[in-house]
């Protein structure tokens, strides 16, 4: 049978002999793979197309739209998710949510942070190193994500400023486990009323 276009569709010719059915069989299962195939969620997509051939297009039910990037393994590249929504972070004991509540989003392999804590006692959160809460388990570091974090200026502090760590597991310590949030500061000696976790990270 003689091909036509890019996706070398099988059509028969004029000098094949009448296999109707046979042909459009052939020509079913060679415009198959090129189809947008469709699911509910993720879960699905890998159940039923990870023997599915390399460029199979997948898009479910929320929108999201995903490539497979393999012949042989079940991997996907994304072209589009909608975002999650914002999700409660988890505080350490003696910690509580400040003026704007602590909640992380995943975006990705990104990770987004936002909100302030502080002591449920009223007292200072410390300069030195202090797990203050847990991010979700799918919003953990491979190795782990750090940026400057702000704080309140009340007491001696001059910057405002401090350093804010989400551990992954090639990064905790005594302070925490894989996903602790933990603040760091060598601004003042007191401590601070409030601080920020307004940041971002990479999970991989």
């Amino acid at each position: 049978m003689a091909t036509i276009g890019y996706a070398e569709l099988p059509v028969p010719g004029g000098g094949d002999a009448p296999v109707g059915p046979a042909a459009l069989a052939a020509l079913a299962e060679a415009v198959d793979p090129h189809l947008p195939q469709h699911v509910a969620d993720r879960a699905e997509r890998d159940e039923q197309y990870a023997a599915a051939p390399l460029h199979t297009l997948v898009s479910a039910e929320d929108g999201s739209l995903w490539i497979k990037t393999s012949d042989d393994a079940n991997t996907w590249a994304t072209i589009h998710e909608p975002l999650q929504a914002w999700r409660p972070i988890t505080l350490a004991s003696g910690y509580t949510a400040g003026e704007f509540r602590p909640e992380a989003r995943r975006e990705g392999n990104r990770v987004h942070l936002r909100g302030r804590i502080q002591r449920t006692d009223g007292a200072n959160v410390p300069p030195a190193g202090v797990k203050v809460g847990d991010v979700p388990s799918d919003c953990r570091p491979a190795t782990y994500g750090m940026w400057g974090g702000g704080a309140s200026l009340t007491g001696d502090p001059i910057t405002g400023v401090g350093r804010v760590e989400v551990l992954g597991t090639a990064s905790s310590t005594s302070l925490g486990g894989a996903g602790s949030i933990v603040w760091f500061s060598q601004d003042g000696t007191t401590g601070v009323p409030w601080i920020d976790i307004s940041g971002s990270y990479w999970t991989d």
